[in-house]
């Protein structure tokens, strides 16, 4: 099992590991990492491994299975038992972060104010998008949220992360906004919490303060058949 770093603190940006499996030279999965794997629609994370001989190996892509993270290097070189720095492509990581806690804030405010619930998402490093679940599609209500998110963005509140116990997080109807829930096993489920609005279970990372988003943009709005819209925005500084 890879202890997810990221999960406690979004802001490291460095670490030291030891390579516990290898496949096919270049698929590594380590004891521990920073590095964001692929899931839940936010994209991974980029950097690089350095081993004890200052050999550096590109992470080109990154992903979630199960319990842990697999990290493609661009070249063969690293071994099991191998110790390694991880160093992280923070720019990258740092953009996806500020899109991911807008799309939480952005997704707060459709819940409170349609009912929407969320059937999607695909965060991006320069725009991203939003699928709910809402009767009427008006493009005016969608730009209208995106104009409450700001207003409350300016109030620079901060992020809090807890864990909870499954069982009180799905009994509580305020919290389930997802249009599916997360997977039985997981027992203890981490919350993103953005005071007055919005508390979710979630396994992303967030900056720790709405501030650090910027300034939300509408893009554009789609109709995705009944009931199913979508919405693109980005962000600005």
């Amino acid at each position: 099992m890879t202890e997810l770093l990221y999960l406690d603190n979004s802001y490291e940006k460095e670490f030291e590991a030891q390579v516990v499996s290898v496949k096919d030279d270049k698929f590594i999965v380590l004891d521990k990492s920073l590095f964001y794997g692929e899931s839940g629609g936010q994209p991974h994370d980029e950097g690089k491994l350095v081993n004890d001989s200052g050999e550096e190996f590109n992470i080109v892509f990154a992903k979630k299975f199960g319990n842990d993270i697999s990290l493609e290097i661009d070249k063969p070189g690293l071994k099991i038992g191998d110790k390694v720095k991880g160093i992280l492509n923070w720019d990258r990581r740092y953009k996806l972060m500020r899109m991911h806690t807008a799309c939480h804030v952005l997704c707060g405010f459709l819940f409170k104010d349609y009912g929407a619930k969320i059937t999607g998402n695909q965060i991006g490093i320069d725009k991203s998008r939003v699928d709910f679940n809402i009767e009427k599609y008006d493009p005016e209500l969608l730009k209208q949220a995106i104009v409450k998110s700001n207003e409350y963005i300016s109030g620079e509140h901060d992020v809090k992360i807890y864990y909870m116990d499954r069982e009180e997080c799905v009994n509580d109807p305020n919290m389930m906004k997802l249009a599916s829930v997360l997977p039985p096993a997981i027992k203890q489920l981490r919350i993103v919490d953005l005071p007055d609005l919005d508390k979710q279970p979630d396994g992303g990372t967030q900056v720790k303060n709405v501030k650090e988003i910027g300034v939300i943009e509408f893009l554009k709005s789609s109709n995705k058949g009944k009931g199913n819209r979508r919405i693109y925005f980005v962000l600005k500084d």
